[in-house]
């Protein structure tokens, strides 16, 4: 009978650090997903300052038409920011896709989108407001460079 209560006791121990265990799971697996909507939160605000600040180069040089290059080198820097931040974000393929060719016509054809500046300066603004459009209008941009050469 000694025996018996022995084993009991084992079972009940058992019993309690499986159910401390499985709460803890719980509790991990909760404070992990709100760390990771936090850290998601971090990424899309940094994406959206990156998109500004690139929109504030273009407008400075809009307004002063002076240093083009320098001006030019900050948004081509600017836009590579906000593409690495958003390839960081979860489940915004098209968006990554838009931007990633954005930049990439930043970098590839600077003569051709010289001239489209204003409509990629209005397209980030609309984007970093939440805006569908946003993304149509810089697709417009992107589709109206000439990527054969010019």
């Amino acid at each position: 009978m000694n025996q018996e209560k022995i084993m009991k006791r084992k079972m009940i121990c058992a019993i309690v650090m499986f159910i401390a265990a499985l709460i803890g799971l719980f509790v991990m697996a909760g404070l992990y997903v709100d760390k990771s909507e936090e850290v998601q939160e971090t990424y899309r605000a940094q994406f959206k300052e990156n998109l500004d600040y690139a929109a504030d180069e273009i407008d400075e040089y809009l307004k002063t038409e002076k240093d083009l290059d320098l001006h030019y080198s900050m948004i081509v820097s600017d836009m590579g920011a906000a593409r690495s931040m958003i390839f960081l974000i979860d489940g915004a393929t098209e968006e990554q896709k838009v931007i990633n060719e954005l930049h990439y016509c930043f970098v590839k054809y600077p003569q051709q989108m010289q001239g489209k500046l204003k409509e990629s300066a209005q397209a980030m603004r609309h984007i970093t407001e939440d805006l569908d459009k946003g993304y149509e209008e810089a697709r417009a941009v992107i589709d109206s460079v000439n990527k054969l050469g010019e």
